[in-house]
């Protein structure tokens, strides 16, 4: 654990890992039922506390399990981390948007994406990952999205659909963080992160193809490591002059790392968000919102 803490510390950060606390939290589906109805239904089970910064988002306390509700078996409520819920949000989102959710599975951003959209925009789900494409597609039906379209695919592969889309999610797979992991430290290795960073890459690489000019990218991570955040964005900065990244406007976290153990990075990357669980009470994440230029 030390060699972390002391990477955490050389990035401006001291804490103590086993005093983080993580909010419960879940985000009310409004395609199925509205909210001020679904907190009437839940009061003498749940104290439900919505949350600032998110659209649907509320953290709970409740002394039955949440995931075994009548409302949560009908699809009222979908049980999401609170900083899972932005990237979503941060794709500016319209009805008659091609969206592509590169990493889907096991739903839960593909169902918010639907339920932002209200059903109405085409959205393309893709996963490698067959044992979880069960979980997806019930969560879809669960939560009432009926306009996705699902595909066991290799997002590094998706040029092979021949499309371009106006918004693209990528919230990669990486290496996660403590916070909701309490092996996590016994389970990472540094050399870990430059793995997964070289996948992060080969997604980044192939979303920014396929994405039309003007168009949106978000990428996220719920890791903590700079070589799968500010590194892999600055990366991509210096391989692209056709992107631009946007300042995220949301009142929660730090700005994206400029310094990263003595390396300057491109200034822009402050635009980013780098949410630390001892400042924010969610997990650890980071969030980069890119714009293709027209």
């Amino acid at each position: 654990m030390n060699e972390f803490i002391e990477r955490y510390k050389k990035l401006g950060q001291d804490f103590e890992p086993a005093e983080v606390k993580v909010m419960q939290t879940l985000r009310i589906n409004t395609l199925k039922i509205v909210e001020k109805e679904l907190i009437e239904k839940l009061k003498d089970r749940a104290k439900l506390i919505k949350i600032s910064f998110l659209k649907n988002g509320y953290s709970y306390d409740s002394e039955v399990p949440m995931g075994a509700t009548p409302e949560y078996l009908q699809g009222y409520y979908y049980l999401q981390e609170a900083a899972s819920q932005l990237p979503a949000e941060l794709l500016e989102l319209k009805d008659t948007d091609l969206v592509l959710d590169m990493c889907a599975c096991p739903g839960s951003k593909t169902t918010q994406l639907a339920q932002l959209t209200n059903n109405k925009a085409r959205i393309i789900a893709l996963d490698a990952n067959n044992p979880r494409l069960p979980s997806l597609k019930n969560n879809l039906e669960r939560c009432g999205a009926k306009n996705v379209l699902v595909y066991k695919k290799d997002a590094r592969f998706a040029e092979d659909l021949n499309l371009k889309f106006d918004k693209i999610l990528l919230d990669a797979p990486c290496s996660g963080n403590f916070a909701v992991d309490s092996n996590w430290f016994e389970e990472r290795k540094l050399e870990d992160f430059e793995l997964m960073a070289k996948t992060q890459k080969q997604l980044l690489e192939t979303a920014v193809e396929i994405l039309t000019q003007g168009g949106i990218l978000v990428y996220s991570t719920c890791s903590l490591e700079p070589e799968e955040n500010e590194l892999v964005i600055n990366w991509l900065l210096e391989q692209r002059d056709d992107i631009i990244l946007e300042k995220i406007d949301v009142d929660i976290g730090d700005s994206g790392l400029t310094n990263v153990f003595g390396k300057e990075l491109n200034p822009e990357i402050a635009k980013c968000k780098r949410l630390w669980p001892h400042k924010t009470g969610t997990q650890g994440f980071f969030i980069a919102k890119i714009r293709k230029k027209s």
